[in-house]
């Protein structure tokens, strides 16, 4: 059996894991086999994580992610960077595909344990959001499902898929402040919570 091809940036080109998200689009665009690797190995675990905490449902949400996919090649030349970032543009279809899919199904009960399951290679931007959301399973569980709704989107979309409060806002599509305050606040409920557990003071985790 003849060995597989060594990929072309082993001879001296550009590794497209170092590309710029534009670069890696226009490269699956033209359904490069490297670049489209790339590509989806850079977005895939967001986009899957965003259409999982909308949908709550493992399944459902990676039916989703691959059609966000095959909608961003078919649609990659109507990327406008102008209007965003490649991982922005990407994750409103996601959210736009994912609403759509709730309105053509029934209500489901929210499953916080779904949430928990965070993809390999998404992690949060905030080493002290990580240590929070990292402690014991059952703890956090409980805390996320005593939060509301907006705050226990918020959180999850920020300290768990690690997208930034701007991204947040873009998604949600509520404004830059609230998108802030809604983190700010489930975060410290978090605490509040986590403190309350382990008799500890609540200016232990601030």
């Amino acid at each position: 059996m003849a060995p597989d091809p060594e990929p072309r940036w082993a001879h001296g080109g550009t590794d497209p894991r170092d590309l710029p998200d534009d670069a890696l689009l226009a490269g699956f665009a033209r359904s490069d086999p490297e670049m489209s690797t790339a590509f989806l190995a850079r977005f895939q675990g967001r986009v899957y994580g965003l259409a999982l905490s909308i949908l709550r449902d493992a399944r459902t949400a990676e039916d989703i992610a691959q059609e966000v996919f095959v909608r961003a090649w078919r649609h990659a030349a109507v990327f406008d960077a102008r209007r965003g970032g490649v991982a922005t543009w990407l994750l409103t279809i996601t959210r736009n595909a994912a609403i759509d899919s709730l309105r053509v199904r029934r209500p489901i009960t929210v499953d916080v344990d779904d949430l928990l399951v965070v993809p390999p290679g998404v992690s949060p931007r905030d080493p002290a959001d990580a240590a929070i959301l990292a402690t014991d399973s059952e703890r956090l569980r409980e805390a996320l499902a005593r939060l509301p709704e907006s705050q226990r989107r918020a959180i999850v979309l920020a300290g768990m898929w690690g997208l930034s409060a701007s991204e947040v806002a873009d998604i949600e599509q509520i404004p830059l402040g609230t998108a802030k305050t809604r983190i700010r606040i489930a975060l410290r409920r978090l605490r509040v919570a986590f403190a309350r557990d382990t008799h500890e003071p609540e200016d232990a985790y601030t």
